[in-house]
């Protein structure tokens, strides 16, 4: 074999950028407080101008509200409105009575400011969401009404996401159960219960602790140090646990996506990136990585929790289709080289891949790439790569990853860029799998480790959001 190695880095699922640094004072956290571990650092404070999931995960639902909430099912439910009429291109939202943390009363002149900012303000990548959004308008103290330029049966379950945040221009201030009490970049943000809260206030003071690898979490977890571990990524640990800590299993918006430079050869031909569908086992790819665990969605980037996801199996594990398309293309013994974050699931899963793109007539070549640093700027920032894989975490973010020629896929479809903004995203998934710009190995599970008698912790992160509110 073939191999190129540079820094091991990151343990630990990331999403494929890192949260920008933000200035914000350390304060120790209080060691009184119950304790989560996760594994994905945040690094900043600050989810609105670089994508990442560990920004989103602590302060979602927990220091900022949105008007809406999605439920661990994937419904639509009352948030800070409580009620709201919908015409094909209007909403009028009915507000209840809320309180920033810094004492600042919300209103729908909030809402509308927290709606615009997306639009004005925003440079993360999800802010195309918003889009849509004409304007957003207070017509009293607790009316808001949003104009959509054309009818969308998506926008309002994003205002349940990251971008439907209610906030005031100072960082990490919300309407949430929490207010921020600390934070120490890559180690720890603590979370203080508000007692002015407007609904049932948060059970106790909660910490997230940032650990370098799930093993050290779950030591820690043992020794008492931690009352509970979120996102577990080694499963073979859960044969090692004894009867005083309790596990639950939960689905999350994670996909693992094998992607290909659909600008370069030998990935600009459609036929070869077919041939990598049809070629790739996902079964054999889920057992290896997650004793089978994980939710195979058919290679289309949908999670099973999401309204859009329909079930199809649109590649087939098929070793026999996946030779021919390569003979068609004159693609056998073609050089491919795979580009491998140092993350600990693309570490174990290049073998196999390697295995894999080997039989169906590639030669090729592993390469790794230091996380983050190396892979964003060398993959998604340069697009210098022919195929790599990483989790991509954040909800509802095809249009992100597909509708736009730039991105580091270099996916340009005119056909699936006029159905997403048509918001025909049964149509646009079609369009997208026909194509196969890039193939979605397995859905990320949600392994959750929780010391004796704790209670509240919800396994399924439908968005982006770890709820802490009702931990106890």
């Amino acid at each position: 074999m073939k191999t190129r190695l540079s820094l091991l880095g990151l343990m630990g699922v990331a999403s494929l950028s890192a949260c920008s640094a933000g200035s914000t004072a350390i304060v120790d956290s209080d060691s009184t407080a119950l304790t989560l571990a996760t594994t994905t650092p945040a690094t900043s404070l600050d989810f609105t101008t670089v994508g990442g999931a560990a920004i989103p995960a602590a302060l979602m639902s927990n220091v900022y509200e949105t008007l809406v909430r999605i439920s661990p099912e994937g419904d639509i439910e009352p948030g800070l409105a409580e009620s709201w009429e919908a015409e094909p291109t209007r909403y009028t939202f009915h507000l209840r009575e809320a309180a920033f943390s810094n004492g600042e009363a919300f209103t729908a002149h909030t809402a509308a400011w927290s709606i615009n900012a997306v639009k004005t303000e925003w440079t993360n990548g999800l802010k195309k969401q918003m889009d849509v959004v004409e304007s957003a308008e207070a017509v009293d103290e607790h009316t808001l009404v949003v104009e959509l330029s054309r009818p969308s049966a998506g926008w309002l379950w994003s205002m349940g996401t990251a971008i439907g945040a209610m906030r005031t221009p100072t960082d990490a201030v919300g309407t949430g159960p929490f207010a921020v009490a600390g934070f120490s970049p890559g180690e720890y943000i603590a979370l203080e219960a508000r007692d002015d809260y407007w609904g049932t206030p948060a059970a106790e003071d909660i910490t997230i602790r940032y650990f370098p690898d799930s093993l050290t979490a779950v030591n820690a977890l043992r020794s008492g140090g931690v009352d509970a571990v979120w996102g577990v990524q080694n499963p073979e640990l859960l044969d090692t646990l004894d009867d005083t800590i309790e596990t639950a299993m939960g689905t999350t918006n994670g996909e693992v996506l094998l992607s290909m430079n659909n600008q370069k050869a030998p990935f600009d031909d459609p036929r070869v990136r077919r041939a990598v569908a049809y070629g790739i086992d996902r079964e054999a790819a889920n057992d290896i990585l997650w004793e089978g665990r994980a939710h195979d969605t058919g290679g289309a980037p949908v999670p099973p929790t999401d309204p859009w996801f329909s079930g199809q199996d649109y590649y087939p594990f098929d070793p026999a289709r996946a030779r021919a398309l390569m003979e068609d293309a004159g693609a056998v013994g073609t050089p491919l080289t795979l580009t491998v974050p140092s993350l600990p699931y693309a570490q174990t899963l290049s073998e196999f891949l390697y295995s894999q793109l080997e039989e169906m007539g590639f030669d090729v070549t592993l390469e790794t790439a230091e996380f983050p640093a190396v892979w964003l700027s060398q993959v998604m920032g340069a697009k210098d790569y022919q195929m790599s894989l990483v989790a991509h975490v954040e909800p509802r973010d095809i249009p992100t990853i597909f509708g736009n020629p730039d991105y580091y896929i270099g996916y340009d479809s005119p056909q699936a860029r006029k159905l997403l903004e048509q918001d025909d995203m049964a149509g646009a998934v079609d369009q997208i799998m026909e194509d196969m710009p890039a193939l979605t190995l397995m859905n990320l599970p949600n392994i959750v480790l929780y010391r004796e008698g704790l209670t509240g912790l919800q396994p399924n992160q439908t968005t982006d959001a770890i709820e802490l509110k009702g931990v106890r």
